[in-house]
Order: structure tokens, then C-alpha cells, then sequence
């Protein structure tokens, strides 16, 4: 097995935070009738049974006590039962412990000086399923803090959730009007350096390098950390497949996917401290020290994107998925998937992929690709161990006939630029988008249009069209790009009267961002309708999108509206 220093640094350096305490090897207990399997080292340790970890002793004191513990699960409540424990491997540097059960091994890996340990997943024979997840339900007087990347306060306490009304799933209504609920805690997963919950004096972190193994793309969400609304326990989630913001995750995986290595990481409750063992983390990721070829097999890939009007790509989303699958980028998983944003000339590079076969996806991320309405797809690219993949140039087909006539938004597949597009996450703040709205091109601006629309009424788009571009038989295009949809929610779009297309619940698949405090993105949808000859009109005209039914809290949310002419 080959080592690099930094890996080495990680295991054998100093314990950061940690109590002081005399190093001792890892151990594995052997299951008794009554206790369960006992691993850890001289600074920490969980007894682990059938299905839950109990006991955890760290600093003192049982992190856990009265909460439900450490699980694996799927598809809600489907906890994976442990048949065995034994060690899989044990090197002078760690101990790498192995819980088995029919669907799937965990991996803990331990080190004499690690508070807390490495952990993986192995897929032996899991069915289709949604989420995949691993979590901890902590102490709730220990652990008050939650902390991701974008939210970083006190826990809401059992006693505030208590006195709440039950609106929805996991939301309650405060008797001050305002809201509680876990949804507000999510964030978008590749963005994370790490998260967990914290209180004085104990802290309990996941930092995830190597985001490979989680699935969708650039815009896939998911829970972090939140208060447990039955039992008060502090919950720390490691979700590594999931689905709480788009139509659907459903996935088979392959016999022997891996899913981590990640570091669950004890420390005393400094986020300074977590923030620094994050990015050695991320530093020494892929981990040389996992014994499995196929983990260490990887190479790079790069190219170049041009549109096919000879402009670069700048800053185009790049991403690495499924072969030639017919789900949306977002709802890919059942693989590897790799993220990358081209540079102002066009270029990507992704490092450190695993061999197999992919295909390359790319869309318009704004900028000076805020009007392109194609994306490009290349398939059945290969990557090889140890020989790098270059693409070299790729064309990207774009439209170059259109001429734009307007557009509200940028088609980057999210909400940001509108009112309330991009906030931080928030239950019901659809409710403050307008029932009716008027926008005048030429006069009103971006952050006038709402990111989403949730009321019964109209939203007119005003704009003039002058006597030159009336000629001949002239047709045009209307592009309608929606960041999310969450039903039940009707829509009819009419220009100067003249139907255009009408939203119909039962036509769309659903997804939950909208009411599970999204205001960036859902799951992306893309329509473009022909507009006849004669439609439009000299002198003034109106868009109007009329919803005919709605859900409190649901509807559209928007990423761009787009005018052109076809030629």
C-alpha cells in the first residue's frame, strides 16, 4: 500500500482540540450477549449494537446519553442490522473495522491519535432506493449549535418546537407567526467544507472530501444538521444519496461502490479548529491509505468549449456523470459524478476521476452565456488509469438565427437576481411574492420580478415592439426556464391574449424546494413555444402568466424568460 506524508500528517500528527490523553491502539470488543461491539481508542469510544451505536465516551462524558445514537439507514427508516464486526485490515499506522449486514459494509477506520474516525460504505446488494444516509442523534443538552457553510446559530430548542403548530412535514408554526423547521438547515451539498453540531466544550463534525460519490450536480441540495422534533436530540446527517429537493434520486448502484471516505471528527467545539482539519482533508483527498484498486484508480480529464459562433464558453458548469443516462444531471447518482466550472476561455480540467465511462454535460452558468438556450452533451468518454483524458476543442451548438426581442433573468438554472432569489433558506417565504405583478421592459429591473410565483393572480410582462421588427411573416420564440416546480400549482401563459401554454399539475413532476425553503433552485425545467406570425404587434404588447391554482407555499420558481425572434 502506498502512503503520502500528508495522509501520514493526518494520522499521526497532533489530536488538534482533542482531550489530552495517552495513545492507545485501536480496539475492536467482541460482541457479548449484552453490550454489542466496543470500538475506539484512548480517546474516544461507542458501543455499537445490533443497529445503533450508544455510549459514546469522549472528554468525559457519554456524547449521546438519552438520544437515539449512531445509525445507517435508507428510504426513511430502513436501518441496516449488523451480523458481524471484525477488523478488515490493520497496518501499524490504523485499524480498519468492518461492520457487515446483507445490504452493505461500514467501514470505521481508527488511528491511535484520531478523535473520531474515517468511515465508508461498500455496496453489496442495496435495492433501488432514494436516500442513503448516516447520521448521528446526539446529546441535546451537550450539542446546542448547528454549523454548514451559510448557518451557523443555536439549534432551536425542543421546548420552541414543542409549542409550535404542525404545518407540514417537519415545519411548525411558532404562536409569533414565525416558522421552525429542519429544511432551513440544508445547503448545497458541493459546497460544503464541513458541518456538524457543537456546545461548550464538545464538537462532533463530517468533513467530506471527494464529493464524487454523492449524487447529482452543482445544484444539489440536502439536509446538514437540525433539532429532532419528537425526541429533541441534536441530529448530525451524512446524507450521501438523497432526494429532499428534486423529482427524483431513485438509483441501483453497482456491487462495490464506495461511497467516502469521509471524517466524522471530534474536537471541543472549535469551528476554527474543524475549519483547519477540513482542509488538510481536502488537501490529502483521494485518501492513498484505502486499500481498494478501484478507489485508487483515477486520471484527469480537460478540454476546451466553444460555442459555435466562436465565443468561448466562460464559466460554463461542467459536469462528469452517468453514461448516457436519460435522467437530468441533478438526478444522476447511481455511478461517480465530478463538478467544474470552465474559465474565461473556455477551459476545465477535472482531476482525480475514476476510471470508467462518462458523459460530459455543460450549461450557461450567466455571464456572457446568460442568453444561450442549448446545452451541450458529449458521451462514452473514457478514462483510464493513469493517462490523461484531453478532449481538446468541443463545439457547442448555440442558436445564432434568434434576436432577442427581451429577457427577464439569466438562464443559469436558479433564481438569483430576482426579489428574494437566493436568500437564505426560509419556510413560507413564497407567501411575500405579489398575486399580480407588472414589469415594463425598458423600465423596471431584475430584482422587481419575484423568484417565485405562489398566489392566484397575473404577472404582465409590458413591453413595445417598434413598426421595424413588424415585418412580414415573422415568428418567434418565448423560452420559460423554471428553476423549481412544486404542485399543485396551474399556470397559463397568453401573449396579446393568444394562448401560449398552459403548467398543469398533472403534467409535472414535482419537486419540493419551493416548500422546503429553497430560493435558488429546485429541479431545472426548460420549455420554449412557438409564437405564430401576426402575434405580435406594433407599439405595445403583454406576457401574461396567470396561475389558476395554487398550494400555500408552492408554485414556480423562476430562472429566466427569454423573447427572440426565430430568425
Amino acid at each position: 500500500m502506498r502512503f503520502l506524508l500528508p495522509a501520514l500528517s493526518l494520522f499521526l500528527g497532533a489530536t488538534f482540540a482533542a482531550p489530552a490523553a495517552e495513545l492507545v491502539k485501536p480496539f475492536l470488543i467482541p460482541r457479548t450477549a449484552t453490550t454489542g461491539w466496543v470500538i475506539g481508542n484512548g480517546l474516544w469510544n461507542i458501543t455499537i449494537g445490533d443497529v445503533y451505536g450508544k455510549k459514546l465516551f469522549y472528554g468525559g462524558r457519554d456524547l449521546i446519553g438519552d438520544a437515539v445514537g449512531h445509525y445507517s439507514g435508507y428510504d426513511g427508516e430502513a436501518n441496516f442490522a449488523w451480523t458481524s464486526a471484525s477488523i478488515y485490515q490493520e497496518t501499524n499506522e490504523y485499524v480498519d473495522i468492518v461492520f457487515t449486514s446483507d445490504l452493505i459494509d461500514l467501514h470505521w477506520v481508527l488511528t491511535p491519535s484520531l478523535p473520531g474516525a474515517y468511515q465508508y460504505i461498500i455496496n453489496k446488494s442495496l435495492p433501488e432506493l432514494g436516500v442513503l444516509r448516516t447520521l448521528f442523534r446526539l446529546s441535546n443538552t451537550t450539542f446546542t449549535h448547528g454549523r454548514t457553510p451559510i448557518k451557523d446559530e443555536p439549534l432551536p430548542s425542543f421546548a420552541d418546537i414543542l409549542s409550535g403548530t404542525k404545518v407540514q412535514d417537519e415545519t411548525f408554526q411558532r404562536p409569533d407567526g414565525t416558522y421552525i423547521t429542519k429544511y432551513d438547515w440544508s445547503t448545497f451539498i458541493r459546497e460544503i467544507d464541513f458541518h456538524g453540531v457543537y456546545g461548550e466544550g464538545f464538537g462532533s463534525w463530517y468533513i467530506r472530501p471527494g464529493r464524487d460519490y454523492l449524487n447529482g450536480n452543482q445544484l444539489k441540495q440536502e439536509l446538514t444538521v437540525h433539532r429532532e422534533t419528537k425526541t429533541g436530540d441534536a441530529v448530525e446527517l451524512n446524507v450521501v444519496h438523497g432526494s429532499h429537493f428534486q423529482v427524483s434520486s431513485q438509483a441501483t448502484f453497482p456491487a462495490g461502490k464506495i461511497w467516502g471516505p469521509w471524517l466524522w471528527y471530534l474536537n471541543d467545539g472549535s469551528k476554527e479548529d474543524a475549519a483547519i482539519r477540513s482542509k488538510q482533508e481536502f488537501s490529502a483527498w483521494p485518501y492513498p491509505w484505502l486499500n481498494n484498486t478501484a478507489y485508487q484508480s483515477r486520471s484527469s480529464i480537460s478540454g476546451k468549449l466553444t460555442l459555435s459562433d466562436g465565443k468561448p464558453a466562460a464559466g460554463a458548469s461542467i459536469f462528469l456523470g452517468d453514461n448516457r443516462s436519460n435522467l437530468s444531471t441533478l438526478d444522476q447518482g447511481a455511478n461517480y459524478q465530478y463538478t467544474s466550472t470552465a474559465d474565461s476561455r473556455g477551459n476545465f480540467r477535472i482531476d482525480d476521476v475514476r476510471t470508467g465511462i462518462y458523459t460530459l454535460s455543460a450549461w450557461g452558468n450567466g455571464g456572457s452565456l446568460s442568453a444561450v438556450t442549448t446545452t451541450f452533451a458529449l458521451n462514452d468518454i473514457v478514462v483510464r488509469e493513469g493517462k490523461k483524458t484531453a478532449l481538446g476543442n468541443l463545439s457547442w451548438k448555440i442558436n445564432t438565427q434568434r434576436k432577442r426581442i427581451f429577457q427577464i433573468g439569466a438562464l443559469d438554472r436558479k433564481a438569483l437576481g430576482f426579489k428574494n432569489g437566493g436568500a437564505p433558506y426560509t419556510h413560507g417565504l413564497a407567501a411575500q411574492s405579489p398575486a399580480n405583478l407588472t414589469y415594463t421592459i425598458g423600465k423596471s429591473n431584475e430584482s422587481e420580478w419575484y423568484y417565485a410565483s405562489s398566489a392566484l393572480g397575473s404577472w404582465t410582462v409590458v413591453f413595445d415592439v417598434p413598426k421595424s421588427e413588424i415585418k412580414g411573416n415573422r415568428t418567434a420564440v418565448l423560452t420559460i426556464s423554471l428553476a423549481g416546480w412544486s404542485q399543485s400549482s396551474n399556470l397559463d401563459v397568453s401573449l396579446n391574449e393568444s394562448p401560449v401554454a398552459s403548467f398543469v399539475t398533472k403534467d409535472l413532476q414535482s419537486d419540493p424546494a419551493l416548500y422546503r425553503s429553497g430560493t435558488t433552485a429546485g429541479e431545472w425545467r426548460f420549455y420554449e413555444f412557438g409564437v405564430g406570425a401576426g402575434t405580435l404587434r406594433e407599439g405595445e404588447n403583454k406576457l401574461v402568466f396567470k396561475v389558476t391554482r395554487f398550494t400555500l407555499w408552492r408554485g414556480y420558481l423562476w430562472d429566466s424568460v427569454l423573447l427572440e425572434w426565430s430568425s
